[in-house]
């Protein structure tokens, strides 16, 4: 079978999530993508679980081969120039001070190879005095773009983001950016740098409350000093313990629905929510009422209620619930891998389709260096240069 982007090489010299979370979407369209390892590995190998094949690597590893190259050696340098001549992407997260002592800065890359298209993944942006801080995304996505402000309740701590949570994001827009690249040379011809950050991320993904700042309406201070209550944008409780999330932003329009689905049909004449007015007046005893009638319904009973009268809701799903859930499932969200281990059955699959083109199927994630001589060998070193790279340790893995 043939794949979209099978005639693209990438070199994945990023490390953890981000940069190398946008590789994985290039490899799922069939990019030959190449990951660089330092020895012993990425750390984000052993961020979380057993070493060497943790659950995340899986995710974020699958379909690509790994060559292992300890770049502070010249002659690994030398390798990694090599392949950064014939590819097509590269994708990279040093902060300059690395790009420099590496030998990979823009300037030095595009004289080597001037298609290449050179995706640069930081923390906290280019410019400005923070450009060379560390940062994940709980520091630079999550804490510095004012989500946690809206987030945690009311007199209430910051509370921590899911894992990985906007680094999965901040790698669907470098994604994007690496084929914005890639666009730009079907009709330039030259490659081109191109960049996000986690910080860019989080911005924009709180975009819509920055904007309310920008225009006076700040929700995050309003949601500390005055809380946020609204009825109509609650999480609700189940008799079950599990929890609904009302979605009714058309409050006029959802409010008889609410009450229909509800058998409170008093509600509709009650003086107190005659208009959204003066609902909103009365949130804190609606919001009272609506509790104690959600709360003596499960879940599965609440979601009937609601469907059967048009409401507008969601389902608080637990994380172990999701992987098995037959919508997740139905759209190809959660695939089969096919791979035979009991912790690979399944994968999660990238957020990106286009009709016509298919995917490759998982792969496993490689073992360090697994791929070092195979690859070395297609770029056009022969056995005698794999082994005096091998014997100086510029080189390691499998040759």
């Amino acid at each position: 079978m043939s794949y979209l982007l099978e005639d693209i090489t990438v070199i994945d010299a990023a490390t953890y999530l981000a940069g190398p979370g946008s590789a994985t979407i290039l490899a799922d369209f069939g990019a030959n993508v190449i990951k660089i390892e330092p020895p012993g590995g990425d750390g984000y190998r052993t961020l979380v679980g057993p070493y060497p094949v943790p659950y995340h690597w899986q995710l974020t590893s699958r379909n690509k081969r790994s060559v292992c190259l300890d770049l502070s050696q010249a002659s690994a340098r030398e390798v990694m120039h090599a392949l950064i001549q014939r590819a097509d992407v590269l994708t990279t997260n040093f902060l300059e001070p690395a790009l420099q002592r590496y030998g990979m800065t823009w300037e030095e890359l595009r004289a080597l190879n001037p298609r290449l298209i050179f995706a640069h993944i930081t923390g906290y942006g280019t410019d400005g005095p923070e450009v060379e801080r560390r940062a994940f995304d709980v520091t630079a996505w999550w804490g510095r773009s004012g989500h946690m402000e809206f987030i945690r309740q009311q007199g209430g701590a910051p509370q921590n983001p899911s894992p990985g949570m906007g680094d999965h994001g901040t790698a669907v827009a470098l994604y994007g950016a690496i084929m914005t690249g890639l666009y730009r040379r079907e009709k330039t011809g030259a490659g081109s740098y191109v960049a996000t950050s986690l910080l860019a991320n989080g911005v924009w993904t709180n975009g819509m409350a920055l904007q309310g700042v920008i225009a006076g309406n700040d929700l995050g201070r309003h949601k500390q000093e005055k809380g946020w209550h609204n009825p109509f944008t609650g999480i609700y409780r189940t008799r079950d313990d599990r929890y609904v999330v009302l979605a009714a932003l058309n409050a006029g329009k959802e409010w008889p629905k609410l009450c229909e689905a509800l058998s409170q049909d008093d509600w509709k004449s009650d003086p107190r929510f005659l208009d959204l007015k003066a609902a909103m007046k009365n949130r804190m005893v609606l919001i009272e009422l609506l509790s104690s009638a959600i709360a003596g319904y499960s879940l599965e009973e609440i979601c009937q209620r609601f469907d059967a009268a048009d409401v507008t809701y969601g389902k608080a799903m637990p994380m172990g619930e999701v992987v098995t859930d037959p919508q997740v499932l139905a759209n190809g969200y959660i695939v089969p891998t096919g791979d035979p281990g009991e912790d690979y059955r399944f994968t999660v699959n990238s957020p990106i389709f286009v009709g016509g083109e298919s995917k490759k199927p998982p792969k496993r994630a490689p073992d360090v260096g697994a791929h070092t001589g195979e690859v070395l060998r297609e770029f056009g070193f022969d056995d005698s240069q794999i082994s005096t790279l091998a014997a100086s340790k510029a080189i390691s893995g499998v040759f």
